[in-house]
């Protein structure tokens, strides 16, 4: 039961400081206004601040209150969706390759959840939007997770 706390401790950890060091507005403005998303950095950096979260509605929404919902309720349901999985699957981590896959597939699935949902949030939501908001949760996860992946690694290796 130790290890599987541990496990989903390192994880949670590991996807709350990509959310909060990566998705902050400060970076997501400046990966917009700096980067182009035709190179291969510009890309991944705009893949890396996808779970984005902020303070104050952005100017010109349409609604603003509502896209202030929407972008922090997704960046915190990636990080809860992480710990549901992880806890629920920690208990079978018996090696660190295992735990590697575990918690790089949670950050896939949990992304992935986690926008399908929120996009019912949206002015005016539909399926074919909550499918769409899904497929970049989950190439966020595809392309991030192996971080948390060797998070959640290095823990089980250690032994929880």
């Amino acid at each position: 039961m130790a290890k599987s706390r541990t496990v989903t401790s390192a994880g949670v950890i590991a996807t709350a400081a990509l959310v909060i060091l990566f998705g902050n507005q400060a970076v997501t403005e400046w990966v917009a206004n700096h980067t182009s998303a035709n190179t291969l950095l510009g890309w991944f950096l705009r893949v890396l601040s996808w779970p984005a979260w902020i303070f104050l509605p952005r100017e010109g929404a349409a609604n603003p209150v509502r896209d202030l919902i929407f972008t922090d309720l997704r960046a915190i349901l990636v990080i809860l969706f992480v710990a549901v999985i992880l806890a629920w699957v920690g208990k079978g981590v018996t090696t660190g390759g295992a735990a590697f896959v575990i918690g790089w597939a949670a950050l896939i699935l949990g992304a992935a959840m986690a926008a399908f949902l929120a996009a019912f949030i949206l002015s005016n939501p539909t399926l074919l939007g909550a499918f769409t908001a899904a497929a970049a949760g989950a190439t966020y996860g595809l392309f991030v997770g192996w971080i948390v992946g060797l998070v959640v690694a290095s823990t089980a290796r250690r032994g929880g």
